[in-house]
Formats: structure tokens, sequence, C-alpha cells
């Protein structure tokens, strides 16, 4: 037996045996010694993870998500902690990939719309770099939700694939895969290489204060899925501020909707053919300015090819130099907006179909030059045919021609005929259905009637001469067929 004394000297000894082992080992997870815990977690996530990667060409390449097992690590993946190099200098791809790859492999016990797994608020974060990619970067084909990228720029490699993007979302199947992905604060340049972010399938898919510029095909491609956001960004092919001597040679998209339900909010296109093309149903833009290509270059702000019913809304926008063009449309409102340099919207008939067309209280400015602020193209021969529910009305108009779908006229005349000419302001030729008129006399009270409305042409005559002044409102707005 020890005494006393001595026994209590010895289990202190033992005490801080123990507590040295276990900070020794607490030091080599806390970046002390062989890095952090998180770094050796992700460095057995990946040896886990099984890729297959494509060649350099347009297949695209799929991805299994690793198996990972609950842990408390956190849910940022850095991509500098994956090797990538955030100077630009050498490819990263395979770096990127693999942060998105370990994002995909912790899912939380639950998920979004049925089959899409919550991924719990994952981050990849680019870390304020620059990285070199050389192919698409491609989320998992098993999909997931509640996802984002953010932090960084992206730019396309000498070699990469000319008819891609840089960033994918490729569901495998038309199955709604992906939901509730965020791309934000991202700055994507395609090096003339393809295009920058394509949107396939997804549903609730966000797109936030990116700057998206040297494409060839489209700056946004939103194919089928389901209510994508774009908001707070800048797009063009060419870096400018407007001016540019290239500007003929425009050639792209801004935005390719095709698709239903999306959102372009606060975004300006400043260099491209087409500002932004829709081939779909139900899609609003608000708050867009474009000046991606003048209409006198042959470029367009906003091209609606919408099959059928259109159902677009277009709110609060500016159009500068370059302007709407409508095919057939049914059911288009256009309000709010500001079209500067002579740009106008133009109706244009394939069909002979215009029908629920609202244009009003928006504003116009022009050179003098003649421009008509509404154009009916009717140049291949196929006149409208179909037109009902238009209105074109309330417009300020400086430096074009005010056309419009509602007019007021007076005339005084002398005599037993008076005739009030609409044919410079009505927007459809020869088409008056409802005329209201007023024959002021102050002498005596003729008889009197409407005799013609041919050529957008309001003839009133009176059964004998007086002194009369002739008010007319005319409308060409609630029609139905002709």
């Amino acid at each position: 037996m020890l005494p006393r004394n001595a026994m209590s000297l010895k289990l202190l000894m033992a005490f801080m045996y123990v507590s040295a082992i276990v900070n020794h080992v607490e030091g080599s997870y806390s970046g002390t010694n062989t890095g952090t815990y998180h770094d050796q977690m992700r460095r057995m996530a990946l040896m886990k993870a099984s890729h297959t990667i494509r060649n350099k060409d347009s297949t695209p390449q799929s991805y299994s998500t690793p198996t990972l097992y609950a842990s408390a690590e956190s849910r940022v993946h850095h991509v500098t902690e994956y090797g990538a190099d955030p100077t630009g200098r050498s490819d990263s791809t395979e770096a990127l990939q693999q942060a998105i790859l370990h994002a995909f492999g912790s899912p939380l016990d639950g998920h979004l719309i049925k089959g899409v797994a919550d991924l719990g608020g994952t981050q990849v974060h680019l870390d304020g770099g620059t990285y070199k990619i050389s192919r698409p970067l491609l989320l998992p084909d098993t999909g997931g939700g509640n996802f984002m990228i953010h932090g960084g720029s992206l730019h396309a490699s000498d070699d990469f694939p000319t008819d891609r993007h840089l960033i994918e979302l490729r569901s495998p199947t038309t199955s709604l895969v992906y939901e509730d992905i965020t791309l934000k604060d991202l700055m994507i340049n395609s090096n003339f290489r393809g295009g920058g972010i394509s949107i396939i399938n997804s549903l609730r898919t966000t797109i936030d204060n990116c700057y998206i510029s040297h494409f060839t095909s489209d700056g946004i491609l939103i194919h089928g899925g389901h209510e994508t956001y774009v908001r707070n960004s800048f797009i063009g092919q060419h870096i400018n501020i407007g001016g540019d001597h290239r500007e003929k040679d425009f050639s792209g998209i801004g935005i390719n909707i095709i698709g239903n339900d999306n959102a372009i909010t606060d975004v300006v296109i400043f260099s491209a053919s087409i500002g932004i093309m829709v081939q779909g149903q139900a899609n609003v833009f608000t708050g867009v300015h474009c000046y991606n290509k003048a209409t006198g270059w042959g470029g367009t702000g906003i091209y609606i090819r919408a099959p059928g019913l259109t159902q677009t809304r277009i709110l609060n926008s500016y159009f500068d130099f370059t302007g709407i063009v409508a095919e057939d449309p049914v059911e288009l409102h256009i309000s709010g907006s500001f079209f500067l340099g002579n740009a106008f919207i133009s109706i244009k008939s394939l069909k002979g179909v215009a029908c629920g067309i609202t244009i009003v209280d928006n504003m116009f400015s022009g050179d003098y030059t003649g421009v008509p602020i509404v154009h009916l193209d009717q140049s291949n021969g196929r006149y409208f045919t179909t037109i009902d529910q238009i209105m074109v009305d309330r417009n300020v108009v400086r430096g074009m021609v005010h056309k419009s779908t509602v007019a007021k006229g007076s005339v005084w005349s002398n005599g037993t005929r008076w005739t009030v000419d609409f044919s410079h302001v009505l927007l459809f030729p020869n088409l008056i259905q409802n005329v209201q008129y007023t024959l002021q006399a102050s002498e005596s009270f003729p008889k009197h009637v409407l005799r013609n409305v041919s050529r957008n042409c309001v003839i009133v005559e009176s059964d004998v001469p007086v002194s009369a002044t002739l008010h007319v409102l005319v409308d060409q707005s609630m029609m139905g067929y002709v």
C-alpha cells in the first residue's frame, strides 16, 4: 500500500498523460499536424466517389453520387480545398466537379417534390476565384434540391466544346430531378466557345446576380421545367457600354426561353442578336433593359415566338434602340415601358391572328423620321384576318408616328358633309366597327346620318346645309372576327 499522498501523485500523473494524448489527437484534426478534420473526411468521401468522364466531345458525362455517412461536417464545400486553382492558370474542371459531387452526397432524410432529395442548403463556394474549365459542370443525374453554387468566376478553356454551356442542369429524362437550385454571384465567361448556363427540366431554379459574357449560342437557356427566375443580372456577348463598332455582327441570344411560367426581373442585356427569345407561355418580364443590337442592324430586344397562346407580360422595361417582335400574339400585355431611338413593337402575321393584345401607358421617343410605334408586319402576304380584343391606347409619343386602336377627332364645315380621317392613327387599316359621333349645330336641327367608315374615314351627311362641328370617337379594340 502506498501512502495517501503518493497515491494522489500517481493519479495526477496518469491524468496528465491521458490529457496529453487527447490534446495530440485533437491537434491532428485542428490543422496543427495532418490537416483539418473536414479535409480528411472529404478525402475519404472522394475516395469512395466513382464517376465516368466523357471524352472531349458533345456527349454528356454522368456522375454517380458518393455514399457518405452522417457527420457533423459543414455543408459549405470550398472548391480550393478540392484542389481547384483560383488563379485560372490550370484546369479546375475535375476539382469543381468533385466538390459538386461531394455536395450531393449527403442529403437529409427528406424530399422536396417527390423524388428530389433535400440537400439541406448545401453550397459549393468558389472562394472568389477564377477557374478555367474544359467541359460543362454537371449536377449528378440522381438529382437533388436546396443547393447553391456561388461566389466566383468560371472561364471556358480554348478547347471547351462549342455546343455546350459552362453550367448545365440536364435531367437525364423528362422527369424533374432538380428543385430549388440557386446559381448566385457568378461571372461566367464562355470564351466564345458556346453558352453560359443551361437549365433543362428543372423546377424553381434561381439565377441571381450573375454576369454572363462571350457566348456564341445562349447566355442562358431555359428549356422545359417550371418557374426559373433570372434576376439582377447582366448578359452580353461582347462587353461594352453601347456604340460598339462590332454591333452589326452581334449574334446569339441573351436568354432563350423554351418553356412556361418563368420570370426575368431587373436584367440588362447589352449585346446579342436577340435579347430574349420567348417560345412558351405565361412568362413575365419586368425591369428588363435591352440594348443588345439596334433594330437598324437587325436586332430584336424581345422576340415572342410562342405557338398558340402567347400569354406574355412585359412590364416597366426599357427598349433602347431595339424593340419587340411578336408572331401571331394571343394574350400579350406591354405596359409602363420606355422605347428609345425609334424602337417599336412589331406584330408579325404568320397565320393572320392577333387577339387579346394590350399596349398601354408606354413612352416612345424617336428622331421624327416617320417610324410608327406599333407596326403590322404582313410582308409575307398573310394579312390579319382574326382580330379580337386589341387595345393600343394611352401611350405618350414624341418623334414617332402615334398608332392606336382608339381615336377622337373633330372637324368644322358649312355644308352637308363632314369627314374625319383616322387613317394616320388607327392601327388596323380600313377597319372601324364602333363609332360614336355628335353633330354640333348652333342655328338649326338638321337630319343627319353616318354614311361611311371605309378606309378609316368617318363621313356624316345632313339633309340641309348647316354650319356645324362633327365630333367623332372610333374604336377598333373590340371587333370579333372579320
